[in-house]
């Protein structure tokens, strides 16, 4: 694969306006949402918030089933400090093309598809003219995302990390299961087929915030659930057999690797129940220059967390980029 470009941007290319949903979003004003394409075709939508003036720019990789307008107030904090923020749909959610006709099912042919999703924003982020230097911010999905862009090269001068999915929360002896589910799934032809236990079934109750595995503020969990009432063409639902066999080989892959020398926060929730934490310890037990902070009593969306966690993560982490500038 082709290593990621660092030159400098000089000159706007005019990119496609794509939707954007401000009016759910409760980003900063300033905003601006455009189609790119990966280079095998795919239609991605990113979304871009400019600080002005701007310290860098933030490339902020979203988790499974995530769409732009959820990380507005995440970039109202972030441009607050000075700095621009750069998100993206990726391939198969959000806005972004579905990639199988059963357009509520999570799927993507390999894991490692993403990366042309990745080259594809960094692309756009010169063309936007998108302030230097970048930092990135990861989430859940976009943490394995993340790791393996650092990997490739991926032009940051520092990594921030938010639950990363470095690993699954399941069983250990329902992996060998769900890996041998996956290669019959290839093999007849079901790849596409929901993952055992999933659907295409989308819940919006208001009720089950005590149950939810995301956020432990209410005003937090309401607004998402009004986002995807109010646009329902952003909602996903449950991941492919292929998905979720991409994804376990991939998390495999990077947990065998040596990390990156990237300075590195990564933030987990102690509440988590979505990946794996065993897999994020050990990572960061080995990442060099990389600390691991435990957020007590929070679930997996760190970032979405009660105003007291969200501010420490924007302080710990402005100052980490401030100090890799």
């Amino acid at each position: 694969m082709q290593a990621f470009s660092p030159d400098p941007m000089t000159v706007a290319t005019e990119l496609p306006p794509a939707p954007f949903h401000a009016e759910v979003a409760h980003g900063p004003e300033a905003v601006s949402a455009h189609w790119i394409t990966a280079a095998d075709g795919p239609r991605l939508r990113v979304v871009y918030w400019p600080a002005d003036p701007a310290k860098g720019t933030i490339l902020l990789f979203p988790g499974r089933t995530e769409y732009a307008e959820k990380y507005g107030q995440t970039a109202r904090d972030y441009v607050s400090k000075g700095y621009s923020v750069l998100t993206i749909d990726w391939r198969g959610q959000g806005l972004a093309a579905r990639l199988v006709p059963d357009v509520a099912k999570g799927h993507v042919h390999r894991f490692r598809d993403y990366q042309l999703d990745v080259q594809a924003m960094v692309a756009a982020a010169k063309d936007l003219c998108a302030a230097a230097p970048f930092f990135l911010i990861a989430h859940s999905m976009g943490g394995a995302i993340g790791l393996r862009a650092l990997h490739d090269g991926l032009p940051v001068r520092a990594a921030v990390f938010s639950a990363p999915m470095w690993g699954i929360n399941m069983h250990p002896a329902l992996r060998p299961a769900a890996l041998a589910i996956g290669v019959i799934s290839q093999l007849t032809g079901r790849s596409q087929n929901y993952a055992p236990g999933q659907s295409g079934e989308l819940h919006f109750d208001f009720d089950d915030f005590e149950a939810n595995s995301l956020t432990s503020d209410r005003d937090t969990y309401t607004t998402m659930i009004r986002q995807l009432q109010a646009h329902p063409a952003l909602a996903l639902g449950g991941p492919t057999v292929q998905w979720v066999y991409s994804a376990l080989r991939e998390t495999k892959r990077l947990a065998d690797m040596t990390p990156p020398n990237t300075p590195c926060l990564t933030y987990l929730g102690t509440e988590e129940s979505i990946v794996d934490p065993a897999r994020i310890h050990s990572i960061m037990s080995r990442w060099k220059g990389g600390e691991l902070h435990m957020l007590d009593g929070a679930r997996h969306e760190v970032l979405m967390e009660t105003p007291p966690i969200r501010a420490r993560i924007l302080d710990e982490t402005c100052a980490l980029f401030s100090k890799n500038s």
